[in-house]
């Protein structure tokens, strides 16, 4: 249970911790110092972020305070069906190997600072970019608001109910990263990962001793799901087998083209850069795979809450002494940071080079560029800040599933035209628009769960909608791209 109370020793070191990326975050402006004013430098960091750097930024903003909060939350309410976040973890990196280091080339060698002025650079136009821009924007949104899901978990864990320690902790990361662009999120992101590595260690190795070993976890857990029937279980049952890989699977293909880690590559040094990470990314799927055990903790442990995000709060709170609740709560809210404010930047790169500029102000300065962004970034921030505050969580959980099928649209314009010229403008744009619409409908139909049943012959398969509706996006641009006419130019960015 959640106290009622306010728990001084934890928050006495909650907040220590919580001014002290406060204060990093002011001065990351500071390090590798560069102009501002330029939106490749405050955005992107002048791309000249390392391996270790893009390292702890890409893991930052990948895996996030709501991911801590969430998988093993959905472990606990489910089983090994909430275990599908591993594999596509997993299956991401190689995707990112060969593919992202490409994209890098071609927006380096054309100052291209988002995905959508990669597709304009390619086919030119103005209106779908915009498309392309407009889908990251909104399915960014909600995503920030998760983050603020999670900080609202922890907060609350140290007795402090209401929404007004929420809103101060966002003011102030709404504020370094107006001053200090990218740079704030890649510095904190340094202690967030030394944070939360130190939490999860300690959790896996001492809660389970608590416990009476691993043995005793995985049998309390085993029972639980027997008495409580259905598709729970340590194991998957048959029929979940599709629905959890093709979750995967499309969960893998939609990571990195949303606008915050798209961002954090472009913001790499080289492609080989890229490249090193895509091979010690996998460090993070091995912690991942900690942080769910935590759902099977907390069952062992008998965690009574009356939301199953409170779960990982609740078992830290049950176990360990305030100081260490404190620490957790700290490392937690740190992990929504980092990635909000990573979220908040892409999305306002992609407002300014791909809507703003294009569409009501061609003649914009690089000056105006920049501090147009910072003003977008913290109107990204309040409008996240909202979803919280005004509406209920599910909704911002909602749009956030609906969020993945919308940015899947956007791998075929992005991803494909990196290995070809052949695909036409229009084709693109059809597939991309029924797409969103088959996306949403269906996603509607299922009262917005992530899965659709697939009726062929006698049979049904459970597939996920984003991966459903991709494959529509893609037979409808390949087919039309076969058929329409070649356009008089087209320019190549790649």
């Amino acid at each position: 249970m959640m106290p009622d109370s306010f728990n001084f020793t934890a928050g006495i070191v909650f907040l220590g911790f919580f001014a002290l990326v406060t204060i990093m975050g002011f001065l990351a402006a500071r390090w590798k110092a560069g102009d501002l004013s330029q939106l490749h430098e405050w955005g992107l960091g002048g791309r000249q972020f390392g391996t270790l750097i893009t390292w702890v930024l890409v893991g930052g903003d990948f895996y996030t305070a709501y991911t801590v909060i969430a998988v093993p939350a959905l472990v606990y309410a489910v089983g090994a069906y909430g275990f599908f976040a591993l594999p596509y973890t997993i299956i991401v990196y190689p995707f990112v190997f060969m593919v992202m280091p490409r994209l890098w080339k071609a927006c380096h060698k054309n100052d291209h600072i988002t995905g959508a002025d990669f597709v304009q650079g390619v086919y030119g136009g103005k209106w779908f970019p915009a498309a392309i821009a407009i889908t990251g924007i909104v399915a960014t949104m909600p995503y920030i608001a998760l983050q603020l899901v999670g900080m609202q978990v922890v907060i609350k864990s140290l007795g402090l109910p209401g929404e007004i320690p929420l809103i101060i902790a966002f003011l102030i990361l709404a504020f370094y990263t107006y001053a200090s662009g990218i740079r704030a999120p890649a510095m904190i992101a340094f202690v967030k990962d030394i944070m939360i590595y130190i939490v999860i260690i300690v959790a896996v190795c001492m809660i389970p001793s608590k416990l009476g070993g691993y043995a005793n976890v995985f049998d309390a857990a085993d029972q639980y799901f027997k008495a409580k029937g259905g598709a729970t279980g340590l194991t998957l049952k048959p029929a979940q087998l599709l629905p959890y890989a093709s979750l995967a699977l499309g969960s893998a293909l939609a990571a990195f083209m949303y606008p915050h880690t798209m961002t954090a590559i472009l913001s790499s040094s080289s492609e080989t850069t890229i490249r090193k990470n895509a091979i010690l990314l996998p460090a993070y799927t091995f912690l991942l795979g900690l942080i769910a055990l935590l759902g099977y903790m907390a069952i062992a442990a008998g965690v009574k809450v009356g939301s199953p995000t409170e779960i990982v709060p609740a078992l830290f709170l049950k176990l360990f002494p305030s100081w260490f609740v404190g620490f957790a709560a700290a490392a937690i809210a740190i992990s929504a940071l980092v990635p909000a404010a990573i979220m908040s930047i892409g999305a306002a790169n992609l407002f300014t080079r791909n809507l703003w500029k294009p569409l009501i102000n061609s003649k914009i300065t690089p000056q105006q560029e920049a501090t147009n962004a910072k003003v977008v970034s913290l109107a990204v921030k309040f409008g996240a800040l909202i979803f919280i505050v005004f509406l209920p969580t599910k909704f911002a959980i909602d749009l956030q599933l609906l969020g993945g099928v919308w940015i899947l649209q956007t791998f075929p314009a992005i991803v494909f035209s990196l290995y070809t010229t052949r695909l036409k403008v229009p084709a693109l744009f059809i597939g991309w628009l029924v797409g969103i619409i088959c996306g949403t409908s269906l996603a509607f139909m299922q009262d917005l769960k992530p899965l659709y049943g697939l009726h062929i012959g006698d049979a049904t398969y459970s597939m996920y909608i984003g991966l459903i509706a991709l494959a529509i996006n893609l037979v409808l641009t390949l087919g039309l791209s076969a058929v329409l006419p070649a356009p008089a130019a087209q320019s190549k960015a790649a």
